[in-house]
C-alpha cells in the first residue's frame, strides 16, 4: 500500500473541506480580518516571516537532500519556487506597513504546518524526479501553457502587491480603497494572481503532489477573495460597484 499517495489523497479532501469551511464559516483572521478572540498575538510582520519560512527553507532540504542531479526543466520549477516564497518570506513582510499590527499565533503556526506539508509534498516530488523532465519537456503544451500562467500570475501578484504596500503614507495605519491596475475591476488582485501563479505551475509540473497544492492554494485563497470584497463593500460606502470579487461575477 502506498501510504504517502493515500495521504495525498486525505490532504486534498483536507483542502476542499476547508474551501467549504472558509467560505461558509470563518475567515481565517488575519490581515483586516485579525482577531484577539483566536488566543496569544505575535507581531504581524514577525507572524508572516514565521508561516512562509518553511516553504522557503524545507523546500530546500527536501529538494537537494541526497544532492541530486536535476534536469534544466527541474531547475526551472526549483527556481521559480525560490523566487516566489523568498520574496514572500522576506520582502513582503518587510515591506509592510503594519507597524503595530498584529494575528494569531495560532494561524501564524497553521500557516506553518501548511507550508511544511505542501513543501515537503512538492521538494521531495522534485527531488525524486529529478532527471524526469527532460529538455523536450520545455516544447509541451503544459510547460508552454503553465509557465505562461505562472508568469502571468506573479506580475498580478507583484503589482497588486505594490498598489497595496504603498496605500498608506509612512506612520499611517487606517485602510484606504485602492486604485489603478487590476483593481479597476477586482477586489483581490493580488490573490488572484496567485492562485492563477500555482495553477500554472501545477500545469507545468504536471503532478499530483503540485495539483495538490493548486488545490490548497484555491481552498485558501478563493475565500479570502470573497471576504475581502464584502468588507470593502461594507467599510467604504463609496467602493466603487464595477469592482467584482473575480471580475465576472
Amino acid at each position: 500500500m502506498d501510504y504517502k499517495l493515500l495521504f495525498i489523497y486525505a490532504w486534498i479532501a483536507s483542502g476542499i473541506i476547508t474551501f467549504f469551511y472558509l467560505l461558509y464559516g470563518k475567515t481565517a483572521p488575519y490581515g483586516r480580518h485579525s482577531s484577539k478572540n483566536w488566543g496569544p498575538m505575535i507581531s504581524n510582520k514577525a507572524g508572516w516571516i514565521l508561516m512562509e519560512s518553511p516553504a522557503f527553507f524545507l523546500f530546500i532540504a527536501f529538494t537537494f537532500y541526497g544532492n541530486p542531479s536535476f534536469s534544466t526543466v527541474a531547475w526551472i520549477f526549483i527556481i521559480l519556487w525560490l523566487i516566489h516564497y523568498f520574496n514572500r518570506t522576506f520582502i513582503f513582510p518587510l515591506r509592510t506597513r503594519t507597524k503595530g499590527k498584529k494575528m494569531p499565533l495560532v494561524i501564524a503556526l497553521s500557516g506553518v504546518a501548511f507550508n511544511s506539508v505542501n513543501t515537503w509534498l512538492i521538494g521531495s516530488y522534485l527531488n525524486e524526479n529529478a532527471q524526469t523532465y527532460t529538455e523536450n519537456w520545455l516544447s509541451t503544451p503544459q510547460f508552454i501553457i503553465g509557465f505562461s500562467l505562472f508568469v502571468i500570475g506573479f506580475v498580478m501578484n507583484q503589482r497588486a502587491d505594490h498598489i497595496l504596500l504603498n496605500l498608506r503614507k509612512p506612520g499611517e495605519t487606517g485602510y484606504k480603497i485602492p486604485q489603478g491596475s487590476l483593481f479597476k475591476r477586482l477586489s483581490s488582485p493580488n490573490l488572484i494572481g496567485e492562485m492563477i501563479e500555482w495553477t500554472g505551475y501545477f500545469i507545468m509540473l504536471w503532478s499530483l503532489p503540485a495539483f495538490t497544492f493548486m488545490v490548497w492554494t484555491i481552498a485558501n485563497l478563493a475565500p479570502r477573495v470573497v471576504a475581502h470584497h464584502k468588507w470593502y463593500k461594507e467599510k467604504f460606502e463609496d467602493y466603487p460597484k464595477e469592482r467584482k470579487p473575480f471580475g465576472l461575477f
